[in-house]
Protein backbone atom coordinates (compact mmCIF):
# COMPACT_ATOMS: atom_id res chain seq x y z
CA UNK A 1 0.00 0.00 0.00
CA UNK A 2 1.30 3.49 -0.86
CA UNK A 3 2.22 5.52 2.19
CA UNK A 4 1.22 9.16 2.48
CA UNK A 5 3.33 11.88 4.09
CA UNK A 6 2.62 15.41 5.27
CA UNK A 7 4.99 17.96 3.75
CA UNK A 8 4.60 20.23 6.80
CA UNK A 9 4.97 18.02 9.88
CA UNK A 10 6.34 14.82 8.34
CA UNK A 11 3.61 12.54 9.74
CA UNK A 12 2.80 9.45 7.66
CA UNK A 13 -0.26 7.27 7.15
CA UNK A 14 -1.27 4.26 5.08
CA UNK A 15 -4.93 5.26 4.93
CA UNK A 16 -5.29 5.48 1.15
CA UNK A 17 -8.46 7.59 1.20
CA UNK A 18 -6.88 10.36 3.27
CA UNK A 19 -6.18 13.76 1.74
CA UNK A 20 -5.29 15.66 4.91
CA UNK A 21 -2.91 15.20 7.79
CA UNK A 22 -4.18 15.59 11.34
CA UNK A 23 -2.30 18.92 11.36
CA UNK A 24 -4.65 20.10 8.61
CA UNK A 25 -2.18 20.21 5.73
CA UNK A 26 -2.47 18.14 2.52
CA UNK A 27 -0.75 14.79 2.18
CA UNK A 28 1.24 13.50 -0.76
CA UNK A 29 2.58 10.09 -1.75
CA UNK A 30 5.78 9.24 0.11
CA UNK A 31 8.33 8.57 -2.63
CA UNK A 32 11.83 7.22 -2.01
CA UNK A 33 14.09 8.66 -4.75
CA UNK A 34 17.18 6.77 -3.56
CA UNK A 35 19.06 5.40 -6.56
CA UNK A 36 17.07 7.34 -9.15
CA UNK A 37 18.99 8.17 -12.32
CA UNK A 38 17.86 9.91 -15.46
CA UNK A 39 16.13 7.26 -17.61
CA UNK A 40 17.97 6.06 -20.69
CA UNK A 41 14.92 4.60 -22.44
CA UNK A 42 13.20 6.29 -25.36
CA UNK A 43 9.71 6.52 -23.85
CA UNK A 44 8.64 10.14 -24.25
CA UNK A 45 5.54 9.97 -22.01
CA UNK A 46 5.44 10.85 -18.31
CA UNK A 47 5.83 7.14 -17.53
CA UNK A 48 9.48 7.47 -18.43
CA UNK A 49 9.76 8.49 -14.77
CA UNK A 50 7.90 5.45 -13.44
CA UNK A 51 10.63 4.94 -10.81
CA UNK A 52 9.23 8.04 -9.05
CA UNK A 53 5.56 7.19 -9.67
CA UNK A 54 3.13 4.74 -8.05
CA UNK A 55 3.47 1.14 -9.20
CA UNK A 56 0.58 1.05 -11.65
CA UNK A 57 0.26 -0.04 -15.25
CA UNK A 58 -1.14 2.74 -17.44
CA UNK A 59 -3.38 1.74 -20.32
CA UNK A 60 -5.32 3.58 -22.99
CA UNK A 61 -5.24 7.36 -22.76
CA UNK A 62 -3.18 7.31 -19.56
CA UNK A 63 -0.21 5.76 -21.35
CA UNK A 64 0.11 8.80 -23.64
CA UNK A 65 0.02 11.55 -21.01
CA UNK A 66 3.01 13.84 -20.61
CA UNK A 67 6.06 14.08 -22.83
CA UNK A 68 5.06 17.61 -23.83
CA UNK A 69 7.44 19.89 -25.76
CA UNK A 70 9.73 22.51 -24.27
CA UNK A 71 9.72 25.28 -26.87
CA UNK A 72 12.58 27.78 -27.00
CA UNK A 73 10.81 31.13 -27.49
CA UNK A 74 13.53 33.68 -28.25
CA UNK A 75 10.93 36.28 -29.29
CA UNK A 76 9.86 36.52 -25.63
CA UNK A 77 13.36 37.15 -24.27
CA UNK A 78 13.06 40.93 -24.49
CA UNK A 79 9.72 40.90 -22.66
CA UNK A 80 11.10 38.98 -19.70
CA UNK A 81 14.74 40.06 -19.66
CA UNK A 82 16.03 36.49 -19.75
CA UNK A 83 16.32 33.41 -21.98
CA UNK A 84 12.77 32.09 -22.20
CA UNK A 85 11.31 28.67 -23.02
CA UNK A 86 7.70 27.51 -22.77
CA UNK A 87 6.61 24.08 -21.54
CA UNK A 88 3.49 23.57 -23.65
CA UNK A 89 1.04 21.32 -21.83
CA UNK A 90 -1.62 21.78 -24.51
CA UNK A 91 -0.23 18.74 -26.33
CA UNK A 92 -1.53 16.37 -23.64
CA UNK A 93 -4.40 14.08 -24.73
CA UNK A 94 -7.18 16.47 -23.65
CA UNK A 95 -5.11 19.62 -24.04
CA UNK A 96 -4.19 20.23 -20.40
CA UNK A 97 -1.62 19.34 -17.73
CA UNK A 98 -4.52 17.80 -15.81
CA UNK A 99 -4.02 14.65 -17.88
CA UNK A 100 -0.87 13.88 -15.90
CA UNK A 101 -2.80 13.70 -12.62
CA UNK A 102 -5.84 12.02 -14.15
CA UNK A 103 -3.63 9.32 -15.64
CA UNK A 104 -2.27 8.34 -12.24
CA UNK A 105 -5.53 8.91 -10.37
CA UNK A 106 -7.57 6.71 -12.69
CA UNK A 107 -4.86 4.04 -12.88
CA UNK A 108 -4.76 3.86 -9.06
CA UNK A 109 -8.55 3.70 -8.65
CA UNK A 110 -9.63 0.60 -6.78
CA UNK A 111 -13.34 1.08 -7.49
CA UNK A 112 -15.48 1.16 -10.61
CA UNK A 113 -16.29 4.86 -10.27
CA UNK A 114 -14.07 7.92 -10.12
CA UNK A 115 -15.14 11.47 -9.35
CA UNK A 116 -13.83 15.01 -9.27
CA UNK A 117 -14.84 18.55 -8.36
CA UNK A 118 -14.07 20.83 -11.29
CA UNK A 119 -15.52 23.48 -13.56
CA UNK A 120 -13.33 22.88 -16.59
CA UNK A 121 -10.13 21.18 -17.58
CA UNK A 122 -9.88 18.67 -14.75
CA UNK A 123 -13.47 17.55 -15.24
CA UNK A 124 -12.89 17.00 -18.95
CA UNK A 125 -9.61 15.22 -18.33
CA UNK A 126 -11.05 12.89 -15.69
CA UNK A 127 -14.05 12.04 -17.84
CA UNK A 128 -11.83 11.21 -20.82
CA UNK A 129 -9.42 9.04 -18.82
CA UNK A 130 -12.28 7.24 -17.08
CA UNK A 131 -13.90 6.51 -20.44
CA UNK A 132 -10.62 5.13 -21.76
CA UNK A 133 -10.23 2.89 -18.68
CA UNK A 134 -13.84 1.69 -18.73
CA UNK A 135 -14.76 3.37 -15.44
CA UNK A 136 -17.80 5.42 -14.55
CA UNK A 137 -17.11 9.08 -13.88
CA UNK A 138 -19.01 11.50 -11.67
CA UNK A 139 -18.30 15.23 -12.09
CA UNK A 140 -19.46 18.04 -9.80
CA UNK A 141 -19.56 21.44 -11.52
CA UNK A 142 -20.89 24.84 -10.38
CA UNK A 143 -24.41 25.67 -11.47
CA UNK A 144 -23.21 28.63 -13.55
CA UNK A 145 -20.63 26.70 -15.58
CA UNK A 146 -20.62 27.95 -19.21
CA UNK A 147 -22.64 25.81 -21.61
CA UNK A 148 -19.61 25.44 -23.88
CA UNK A 149 -17.71 23.66 -21.12
CA UNK A 150 -20.63 21.36 -20.40
CA UNK A 151 -20.85 20.44 -24.07
CA UNK A 152 -17.18 19.51 -24.23
CA UNK A 153 -17.44 17.52 -21.00
CA UNK A 154 -20.57 15.67 -22.06
CA UNK A 155 -18.80 14.11 -25.05
CA UNK A 156 -17.15 11.62 -22.69
CA UNK A 157 -20.51 10.59 -21.16
CA UNK A 158 -19.82 11.19 -17.46
CA UNK A 159 -22.55 11.81 -14.90
CA UNK A 160 -22.58 15.60 -14.51
CA UNK A 161 -24.13 17.23 -11.45
CA UNK A 162 -24.49 21.02 -11.43
CA UNK A 163 -24.24 22.22 -7.84
CA UNK A 164 -26.13 25.18 -6.45
CA UNK A 165 -24.91 26.84 -3.28
CA UNK A 166 -21.39 27.51 -1.99
CA UNK A 167 -19.20 25.62 -4.43
CA UNK A 168 -16.12 25.85 -2.19
CA UNK A 169 -17.78 23.56 0.36
CA UNK A 170 -18.06 20.81 -2.21
CA UNK A 171 -14.40 19.83 -1.84
CA UNK A 172 -14.96 18.36 1.62
CA UNK A 173 -18.41 17.07 0.69
CA UNK A 174 -16.97 15.12 -2.25
CA UNK A 175 -14.48 13.33 0.01
CA UNK A 176 -17.26 12.34 2.37
CA UNK A 177 -19.37 11.09 -0.53
CA UNK A 178 -16.41 9.13 -1.88
CA UNK A 179 -15.96 7.26 1.39
CA UNK A 180 -19.71 6.66 1.77
CA UNK A 181 -20.26 5.36 -1.78
CA UNK A 182 -16.93 3.67 -2.53
CA UNK A 183 -15.92 6.23 -5.16
CA UNK A 184 -12.32 7.19 -5.91
CA UNK A 185 -12.33 10.99 -5.65
CA UNK A 186 -9.43 12.60 -7.55
CA UNK A 187 -9.65 16.28 -6.73
CA UNK A 188 -7.11 19.02 -7.36
CA UNK A 189 -4.70 18.05 -4.58
CA UNK A 190 -5.40 14.33 -4.32
CA UNK A 191 -2.09 12.57 -3.60
CA UNK A 192 -2.41 10.52 -6.81
CA UNK A 193 -3.05 13.64 -8.88
CA UNK A 194 -0.10 15.51 -7.40
CA UNK A 195 2.12 12.48 -8.06
CA UNK A 196 1.24 12.61 -11.75
CA UNK A 197 1.52 16.37 -12.04
CA UNK A 198 5.02 16.45 -10.62
CA UNK A 199 6.19 14.97 -13.92
CA UNK A 200 5.86 18.44 -15.48
CA UNK A 201 8.80 19.46 -13.31
CA UNK A 202 10.71 16.23 -13.94
CA UNK A 203 10.48 16.77 -17.70
CA UNK A 204 11.59 20.39 -17.44
CA UNK A 205 14.64 19.54 -15.38
CA UNK A 206 15.48 16.58 -17.60
CA UNK A 207 15.63 18.96 -20.57
CA UNK A 208 18.29 21.05 -18.79
CA UNK A 209 20.23 18.21 -17.14
CA UNK A 210 22.79 18.15 -15.68
CA UNK A 211 22.09 21.82 -14.85
CA UNK A 212 18.67 23.30 -14.01
CA UNK A 213 16.76 26.35 -15.26
CA UNK A 214 17.15 29.40 -13.08
CA UNK A 215 13.40 29.88 -12.68
CA UNK A 216 10.06 28.26 -13.51
CA UNK A 217 6.97 30.47 -13.73
CA UNK A 218 3.48 28.96 -13.74
CA UNK A 219 -0.17 29.77 -13.01
CA UNK A 220 -1.55 28.63 -9.67
CA UNK A 221 -5.10 27.88 -8.61
CA UNK A 222 -5.69 25.11 -6.06
CA UNK A 223 -1.96 24.55 -5.66
CA UNK A 224 -1.88 20.90 -6.71
CA UNK A 225 0.25 21.36 -9.82
CA UNK A 226 2.55 23.82 -8.07
CA UNK A 227 2.97 21.37 -5.19
CA UNK A 228 3.71 18.53 -7.54
CA UNK A 229 6.42 20.42 -9.42
CA UNK A 230 8.04 21.38 -6.13
CA UNK A 231 7.85 17.77 -4.93
CA UNK A 232 9.47 16.51 -8.12
CA UNK A 233 12.32 18.98 -7.77
CA UNK A 234 12.92 17.94 -4.17
CA UNK A 235 13.01 14.27 -5.18
CA UNK A 236 15.58 14.95 -7.90
CA UNK A 237 17.66 16.94 -5.43
CA UNK A 238 17.47 14.13 -2.85
CA UNK A 239 18.50 11.62 -5.52
CA UNK A 240 21.54 13.73 -6.33
CA UNK A 241 20.79 14.07 -10.05
CA UNK A 242 20.51 17.86 -9.61
CA UNK A 243 22.53 19.97 -7.21
CA UNK A 244 20.48 23.17 -7.42
CA UNK A 245 16.82 24.08 -7.27
CA UNK A 246 15.18 26.46 -9.75
CA UNK A 247 13.29 29.38 -8.24
CA UNK A 248 9.55 28.77 -8.42
CA UNK A 249 7.27 31.71 -9.17
CA UNK A 250 3.51 31.28 -9.02
CA UNK A 251 1.06 33.66 -10.69
CA UNK A 252 -2.62 34.38 -9.98
CA UNK A 253 -5.25 36.60 -11.55
CA UNK A 254 -5.56 39.79 -9.50
CA UNK A 255 -9.35 39.47 -9.26
CA UNK A 256 -8.97 36.23 -7.28
CA UNK A 257 -5.53 35.97 -5.70
CA UNK A 258 -5.62 34.59 -2.14
CA UNK A 259 -2.14 33.02 -2.32
CA UNK A 260 -0.54 36.17 -3.70
CA UNK A 261 -2.28 38.22 -1.00
CA UNK A 262 -0.88 35.97 1.73
CA UNK A 263 2.58 36.19 0.15
CA UNK A 264 2.43 39.99 0.08
CA UNK A 265 1.49 40.00 3.77
CA UNK A 266 4.42 37.74 4.60
CA UNK A 267 2.12 35.05 5.98
CA UNK A 268 2.51 31.27 5.92
CA UNK A 269 -1.20 30.48 5.65
CA UNK A 270 -3.73 31.45 3.00
CA UNK A 271 -7.09 32.97 3.91
CA UNK A 272 -10.14 32.62 1.63
CA UNK A 273 -11.17 35.69 -0.37
CA UNK A 274 -14.30 36.87 -2.13
CA UNK A 275 -13.06 36.33 -5.65
CA UNK A 276 -14.12 38.59 -8.50
CA UNK A 277 -14.69 37.91 -12.18
CA UNK A 278 -11.61 37.31 -14.32
CA UNK A 279 -10.78 36.13 -17.83
CA UNK A 280 -8.60 33.52 -16.14
CA UNK A 281 -11.71 31.59 -15.09
CA UNK A 282 -9.86 28.28 -14.73
CA UNK A 283 -7.63 29.51 -11.90
CA UNK A 284 -10.16 31.63 -10.00
CA UNK A 285 -9.97 29.59 -6.79
CA UNK A 286 -10.96 31.74 -3.80
CA UNK A 287 -10.05 29.08 -1.19
CA UNK A 288 -7.14 26.97 -2.56
CA UNK A 289 -6.77 23.69 -0.63
CA UNK A 290 -3.00 23.58 -1.19
CA UNK A 291 -2.39 27.30 -0.82
CA UNK A 292 -0.13 26.94 2.22
CA UNK A 293 1.95 24.37 0.37
CA UNK A 294 2.43 26.85 -2.49
CA UNK A 295 3.73 29.47 -0.08
CA UNK A 296 6.19 26.92 1.30
CA UNK A 297 7.36 26.01 -2.21
CA UNK A 298 7.96 29.63 -3.14
CA UNK A 299 9.90 30.37 0.06
CA UNK A 300 12.03 27.24 0.03
CA UNK A 301 13.10 27.82 -3.57
CA UNK A 302 13.67 31.60 -3.13
CA UNK A 303 10.87 32.29 -5.59
CA UNK A 304 7.63 34.15 -5.05
CA UNK A 305 3.92 34.59 -5.71
CA UNK A 306 2.38 37.50 -7.58
CA UNK A 307 -0.87 38.62 -9.18
CA UNK A 308 -1.51 40.16 -12.61
CA UNK A 309 -4.60 41.93 -13.90
CA UNK A 310 -6.84 40.87 -16.78
CA UNK A 311 -5.41 43.39 -19.24
CA UNK A 312 -1.92 41.98 -18.68
CA UNK A 313 -3.26 38.43 -19.05
CA UNK A 314 -5.02 39.14 -22.35
CA UNK A 315 -2.00 40.97 -23.75
CA UNK A 316 0.22 38.04 -22.79
CA UNK A 317 -2.19 35.63 -24.45
CA UNK A 318 -2.07 37.60 -27.70
CA UNK A 319 1.71 37.77 -27.51
CA UNK A 320 2.04 34.01 -27.09
CA UNK A 321 -0.07 33.43 -30.19
CA UNK A 322 1.51 36.11 -32.36
CA UNK A 323 5.15 35.63 -31.40
CA UNK A 324 5.42 31.94 -30.51
CA UNK A 325 2.53 30.28 -32.33
CA UNK A 326 1.21 28.87 -29.05
CA UNK A 327 -2.52 29.37 -28.49
CA UNK A 328 -3.25 29.01 -24.78
CA UNK A 329 -6.25 29.58 -22.56
CA UNK A 330 -6.31 32.84 -20.63
CA UNK A 331 -5.36 31.20 -17.34
CA UNK A 332 -2.12 29.92 -18.91
CA UNK A 333 -1.14 33.36 -20.14
CA UNK A 334 -0.72 34.48 -16.53
CA UNK A 335 2.71 32.78 -16.66
CA UNK A 336 3.98 35.24 -19.31
CA UNK A 337 2.19 38.17 -17.70
CA UNK A 338 3.83 37.28 -14.40
CA UNK A 339 7.25 36.78 -15.97
CA UNK A 340 6.98 40.20 -17.58
CA UNK A 341 6.20 41.73 -14.19
CA UNK A 342 9.14 39.89 -12.63
CA UNK A 343 11.35 41.15 -15.44
CA UNK A 344 10.35 44.72 -14.65
CA UNK A 345 11.29 44.01 -11.04
CA UNK A 346 14.71 42.78 -12.29
CA UNK A 347 14.15 39.33 -10.82
CA UNK A 348 16.14 37.80 -13.70
CA UNK A 349 19.59 38.23 -15.17
CA UNK A 350 19.85 38.42 -18.99
CA UNK A 351 21.50 34.98 -19.14
CA UNK A 352 18.99 33.33 -16.78
CA UNK A 353 17.10 30.36 -18.21
CA UNK A 354 13.41 30.91 -17.44
CA UNK A 355 10.69 28.35 -18.21
CA UNK A 356 7.05 29.39 -18.49
CA UNK A 357 4.50 26.62 -18.02
CA UNK A 358 1.60 26.99 -20.45
CA UNK A 359 -0.86 24.71 -18.72
CA UNK A 360 -3.42 24.16 -21.49
CA UNK A 361 -4.61 24.85 -25.00
CA UNK A 362 -6.85 27.77 -25.85
CA UNK A 363 -8.92 25.79 -28.33
CA UNK A 364 -11.35 24.64 -25.66
CA UNK A 365 -12.02 28.10 -24.25
CA UNK A 366 -14.89 30.34 -25.22
CA UNK A 367 -13.15 33.48 -26.45
CA UNK A 368 -14.98 36.64 -25.44
CA UNK A 369 -11.91 38.85 -25.54
CA UNK A 370 -11.06 38.62 -29.23
CA UNK A 371 -12.76 41.19 -31.49
CA UNK A 372 -14.58 40.10 -34.62
CA UNK A 373 -12.22 39.51 -37.51
CA UNK A 374 -12.69 40.89 -41.00
CA UNK A 375 -10.74 39.65 -43.99
CA UNK A 376 -10.97 40.85 -47.59
CA UNK A 377 -12.58 38.69 -50.23
CA UNK A 378 -10.38 38.59 -53.33
CA UNK A 379 -11.36 37.23 -56.75
CA UNK A 380 -8.87 34.60 -57.89
CA UNK A 381 -8.04 36.73 -60.95
CA UNK A 382 -6.95 39.58 -58.67
CA UNK A 383 -4.84 37.46 -56.30
CA UNK A 384 -1.48 38.65 -57.65
CA UNK A 385 -2.45 42.28 -57.07
CA UNK A 386 -3.71 41.52 -53.56
CA UNK A 387 -0.49 39.77 -52.57
CA UNK A 388 1.60 42.59 -54.05
CA UNK A 389 -0.45 45.18 -52.18
CA UNK A 390 0.14 43.30 -48.91
CA UNK A 391 3.92 43.32 -49.36
CA UNK A 392 4.26 46.90 -50.58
Amino acid sequence: MDRLRCYACGATTSESDRYRCSCGEPLWLDTDPTGFEWPADTDRSMWRYSALLPAVTPTGLAASAGGTPLVRTDRLDGDVGATVSVKYEGSNPTGTFKDRGSAVGVAMAKTGTVATVSHGNMARSMAAHAASAGLDCLVFVPADVPQERLSLLARYDPTILRIEGEYGRLYEASLRLGRAHDIAVVNSDAPARVAGQKTTGLEILAAFAPSVPDAIVLPVSSGGHASGIWKGIEELFAAGVVTERPRLYFVQAAACAPIAAAWDRGETTVAPVDGGETVAYSIANADPPSGNRVLAAARRTSGGVLAVDDDAILDARRTLSERTGLFVESACATALAGARALGRQRAFEPDDEVVLVATGTGFTERDLATPSVSAPTVPLADLDDAVAARTD
